[in-house]
């Protein structure tokens, strides 16, 4: 018998599920790739007045995409023209009740995209010192000390000179010329 014609051909298989697999975006579950419901994208007005609730008008940019996220259930996102955050966009979240035409507005915010500057990632203050960095902040120490003793303290210098109070004193106590009780 031939070993080939026992085995099934999986070559064909493979294939089918790879290209199902291509079409899915990475890390996205499938039920949130279908097509977004027509009477939420279509809602493109809603979802911008709800924006402006929690931005300027002129904060926010064009409209950029209506994504599906489940069933009855869209985001929009928009430009922002918002100072400091080039490449960020707006987005609400609209969905609606089986059979209804009301749109209700789920969640708003400012997200970063592919083209946002973002901070760099938090490293822990033990492993951004350097031994380099510590030395230099203990030789300024000394420095730093000897400017300081160096400078006369000129601030109660005013307050201890004898006679000051005294003459404060008179001062309140004197009526100025011509003035009656």
């Amino acid at each position: 018998m031939n070993a080939d014609a026992e085995q099934p051909d999986t070559t064909t298989a493979e294939k089918i599920g790879a290209k199902a697999e291509a079409k899915r975006r990475a890390g996205v579950p499938v039920w949130r790739t279908g097509k977004p419901d027509a009477f939420l994208a279509a809602a493109v007005g809603e979802a911008r007045t709800a924006i402006e609730g929690i931005a300027a008008a002129s904060d926010i940019g064009a409209h950029l995409a209506a994504k599906s996220e489940g069933d009855r259930l869209v985001t929009h996102l928009f430009e922002s023209r918002m100072a400091g955050y080039h490449g960020w966009q707006w987005y609400a979240v609209l969905t609606r009740n089986s059979r209804s035409k009301v749109v209700t507005v789920s969640e708003l915010g400012l997200l970063p995209s592919e083209d946002s500057i973002l901070s760099p990632e938090w490293v822990p203050w033990a492993e951004r010192v350097r031994p380099e960095d510590a030395q230099a902040a203990e030789e300024d120490e000394p420095r730093a000390a000897v400017a300081s003793a160096a400078e006369p303290d000129t601030s109660h210098a005013e307050a201890d000179t004898p006679g000051s109070e005294d003459r404060d004193e008179e001062s309140e106590d004197d009526d100025p010329a011509g003035e009656a009780d």
